[in-house]
């Protein structure tokens, strides 16, 4: 299962470059521009789309992310809480913490830093991603513990790279992610951006998916979006 974040920040520019930098290291991500919009986001109300992690600006136009936190403590709802600030206080940091707040970060930062905080905070909180269950999607199935894949009751051998790009397409089954994407998750632009690459191995990870031993072709899985990118879902 994906990890939903909640991104709680004003200021448009960074609010939109959190929300596709996260979503390209492999997070679910939505986002609201003001503290009352967030305390909608995490209630239960929200039912199952509520996030696992709120990313909380500290200076909001309306209520200020330590109030957003409070209240959420004080309703008894626990969704992990990293906070932004742009004040290098250790007062503040102190305050933070203290509302029930589960890290604090200082602007500016780097993404590969808030990346790994994100991932330490969700881990203490028992939902990383690399920790949840096995991921699925209809028939198949990958155990990153036992780096397994099978399908339709089959272990099906695939090579590091191959494996890597079905696991980035499982954390984001249902959701079309771009060439660009896949370059930047499986080969870190190890092939300067040439997405003729990504084909290919899309190509090698279907015939291995949808072909069994015996000759018979399963339902496909990887589907293509023309112009845009891949999407793992269940056949219908």
């Amino acid at each position: 299962m994906t990890s939903h974040l909640l991104i709680v920040d004003d200021e448009d520019n960074l609010r939109t470059m959190l929300v596709a930098a996260l979503s390209h290291h492999g997070f679910r991500v939505s986002s609201v521009a003001n503290g009352r919009d967030a305390l909608a986001a995490v209630t239960a109300a929200a039912g199952a789309d509520v996030p696992d992690l709120v990313v909380l600006d500290v200076m909001l136009p309306d209520l200020d992310g330590f109030e957003v936190c409070r209240r959420m403590r004080q309703a008894g709802n626990h969704t992990p809480v990293l906070f932004l600030t742009a004040r290098d206080t250790t007062a503040d940091a102190v305050r933070g913490l203290t509302l029930g707040g589960d890290d604090y970060m200082q602007k500016p930062f780097s993404l590969e830093e808030l990346v790994a905080r994100i991932t330490a905070v969700l881990r203490r909180a028992g939902q990383t991603r690399t920790e949840t269950a096995v991921l699925t999607c209809a028939d198949l199935s990958l155990d990153d513990d036992a780096h397994r894949v099978v399908r339709g009751g089959q272990d099906i051998s695939l090579s590091p790279t191959e494996y890597n790009l079905l696991r980035y397409l499982m954390l984001n089954q249902g959701r079309v992610v771009s060439k660009a994407q896949i370059l930047d998750y499986v080969w870190h632009y190890d092939f300067g951006g040439n997405d003729g690459i990504v084909e290919t191995y899309v190509g090698y990870l279907r015939r291995k998916l949808d072909n069994t031993p015996d000759g018979e072709t399963r339902p496909d899985l990887i589907k293509t979006v023309r112009g845009v990118g891949y999407v793992l879902r269940p056949p219908t």
